[in-house]
């Protein structure tokens, strides 16, 4: 036989083996990235109503999103006092402006003491994919 004829064999004989040869391709592409929301603004306070007869809570935030503000999906307030104990959360809702969340309670409805000045409020902000930025904050209160 000749070596030509040797080498024509030989391949036969490999591709009758049902060798399989695949290609790797590599780590997979990556995915589109995601950026966390940013608290740019915030302010909270306490101030008393006539009409209700109550005090209220107000707690309001600015907040983008490298993503878009609609990327923004939650806004929280949550109250801590002197010690760092938590003492209460609020949820802000989202208003006609896409970037500017508020809310506000009744203080009767809370655990808050507006003659207090000890408090410290982190207003929470959290997109689509759960990345978070906290701002923290001390609330204005009456007296």
């Amino acid at each position: 036989m000749t070596s030509r004829a040797v080498t024509a064999l030989l391949s036969l004989t490999a591709l009758s083996a049902g060798c399989i040869v695949y290609e790797d391709p590599g780590p997979p592409a990556p995915g589109p990235g995601n950026y966390a929301p940013f608290v740019e603004w915030a302010d909270a306070g306490c101030y008393w109503d006539g009409y209700y007869a109550d005090h209220i809570w107000y707690f309001e935030a600015d907040v983008t999103d490298p993503d878009g503000a609609l990327d923004v999906v939650a806004v929280y307030a949550d109250v801590y006092d002197s010690r760092g104990e938590w003492v209460d959360s609020f949820e802000l809702f989202p208003t006609q402006d896409p970037v500017y969340w508020f809310s506000d309670w009744l203080g009767s409805s809370t655990w808050l003491d507006c003659g207090y000045r000890g408090y410290l409020v982190d207003i929470v902000a959290y997109d689509s994919f759960d990345a978070v930025d906290v701002l923290t904050i001390t609330p204005a209160v009456a007296g």
